[in-house]
């Protein structure tokens, strides 16, 4: 089902990735019971900037009908993107061509592996090299922080992935952007926005 559902909207949306510029709404139903094809991901959000009603970011803190959880900073400079029925949030660096989404899917009856999880996002990227992997700890958990470079449509692409298992739900966090000095540069960005991650939101009123 992702599968397919990810390989319509790539087809429907070749060389978006390059633009990154918002153009048109492009409803997609996000709510299955694994990670998002990453791929799709980044192809929809350089196609649409629309708003999802059901979810709200107040603050740092995120909540909707499935999960609720808390991020660190970004700069001023990445802007806020949101797709309707597609992932929780995502940001866009036109300075530095780079893309940063969180995520999370919730289902009690699911147990897949972290590497599964991880390879799901990747779906859709080829020619992949995995240049780091290594456990860390995140909001209590081991998370599992895959460093990746790949071809997406043929064109170069680096990416960073934070994926986490806890409470029923599995959180994927990502960053992608082109290769070289850029992608450093936005690492460098992405990184607190990572460590600032928790699910202990305290009460509906926290900021």
């Amino acid at each position: 089902m992702i599968v397919e559902a990810a390989r319509v909207i790539v087809g429907a949306a070749r060389g978006a990735l390059r633009s990154l510029v918002p153009s048109e709404r492009i409803p997609y139903n996000r709510r299955v019971r694994a990670p998002l094809h990453l791929a799709a991901v980044a192809l929809v959000l350089g196609l649409c900037a629309c708003s999802g009603a059901s979810r709200q970011l107040t603050g740092s803190v995120y909540r909707d009908a499935e999960a609720s959880y808390r991020i660190g900073p970004l700069p001023g400079s990445w802007q806020r993107l949101t797709v309707e029925d597609q992932n929780d949030l995502a940001w866009r660096s036109e300075a530095l061509a780079s893309v940063v989404q969180v995520n999370a899917t919730c289902d009690p009856a699911s147990d897949i592996p972290l590497p599964t999880l991880t390879n799901h996002l990747l779906m859709g990227f080829t020619e992949r090299e995995i240049t780091t992997e290594e456990l860390v700890a995140m909001d209590g958990r081991e998370a599992l922080r895959t460093r990746v470079v790949a071809r997406l449509d043929g064109v170069p692409r680096e990416l960073l992935l934070y994926v986490m298992k806890k409470d029923d739900c599995v959180y994927d966090l990502a960053l992608v952007g082109p290769p070289g000095a850029s992608f450093e540069r936005a690492l460098l960005e992405f990184e607190p926005f990572v460590a600032g991650f928790s699910t202990d939101v305290g009460t509906r009123g926290a900021r």
